[in-house]
């Protein structure tokens, strides 16, 4: 019986597929298409079998699935997991944007009180 994973599962499987530089290696050759394994394994320094494992994570996270294509199996990137991901990021992404609104004008706040000191200074000097 398949069940359907909760946001929390899901986003856990995604980050840790994603936390290995060849699975996003992987998922970024698959993003121009589907590819058989074979030709997934070409580039890297690894054996088949490595890359077969590297793969199954992958499937885990519902990132990559294999379809029929007459005797070949080739691998497609499934972006959903990916959107979710995005989705939960982008959250934080907002919040650091208002931190960082507050900070300019926190140092706009700065700059603008300490010019006049900064034309006095010079004045004195003069």
């Amino acid at each position: 019986m398949r069940y359907k994973k909760s946001t929390s599962d899901q986003l856990d499987a995604t980050f840790f597929a994603l936390a290995d530089p060849t699975r996003r290696a992987i998922l970024k050759r698959l993003a121009s298409g589907e590819v058989a394994v074979m030709d997934l394994a070409k580039p890297f320094a690894m054996s088949q079998p490595a890359i077969s494992k590297h793969l199954k994570v992958l499937e885990k996270a519902g990132l990559v699935s294999r379809v029929q294509d007459a005797q070949k199996r080739p691998c497609r990137l499934e972006g959903k997991p990916l959107e979710e991901a995005n989705r939960w990021l982008e959250e934080y992404r907002k919040f650091w944007e208002i931190r960082y609104g507050h900070l300019d004008e926190l140092l706009e706040e700065l700059k603008a009180t300490r010019r006049p000191k900064r034309n006095s200074s010079k004045r004195k000097k003069e």
